[in-house]
Order: C-alpha cells, then structure tokens, then sequence
C-alpha cells in the first residue's frame, strides 16, 4: 500500500480578497478538493483572516505553520495554498 503524502492547508484573506470571492471556507473548500484528488493527506489546515500577504509580520498563523514545518514532527511534503 503506498504511504500517503502529508500536507498543510493554509487560507489568508484581506478584505479586498474575500469581496473577490476568495473566502476562507471557499479556498479551503478548492484545497480540500485538490488534496483529496492528489491522495494527500491534511494534516492541519492554518488560516489568517484580515491580513495582508505583503509580509509574515502579523501573520500569526503563518508563523505558526512555518514552525510546525521546522520541527518536523509532521512530516509534512507540501503546503496547499490558494493563491499566492
């Protein structure tokens, strides 16, 4: 049986975006979708609201997922994002 890829999800909206249709549970609808079509696994999904995507800084979930990633206790081999 093949060993399954693990992935985080991480969605961020500003205001702008989400008034484009880009809302939360729409990206981490699409993301699910392409995870569950690529046999992915979601380990964590990560999620900013109201933030900006020049910079990390205020981007706390962000930072949190980067430092899950460091760790390495997942085991993680993709971050699913819906648009950079």
């Amino acid at each position: 049986m093949k060993k399954q890829t693990k992935c985080y999800i991480y969605t961020r909206v500003s205001t702008a975006i989400q008034v484009d249709g880009y809302s939360l549970d729409a990206q981490r609808d699409k993301l699910s979708k392409y995870a569950e079509y690529q046999d992915m696994e979601v380990v964590e999904e990560f999620s900013d609201a109201g933030h900006s995507g020049k910079n990390i800084n205020g981007r706390p979930e962000f930072s949190r997922m980067l430092e899950e990633i460091a760790s390495g206790a997942d085991g993680i081999s993709y971050v699913l994002v819906f648009k950079l």
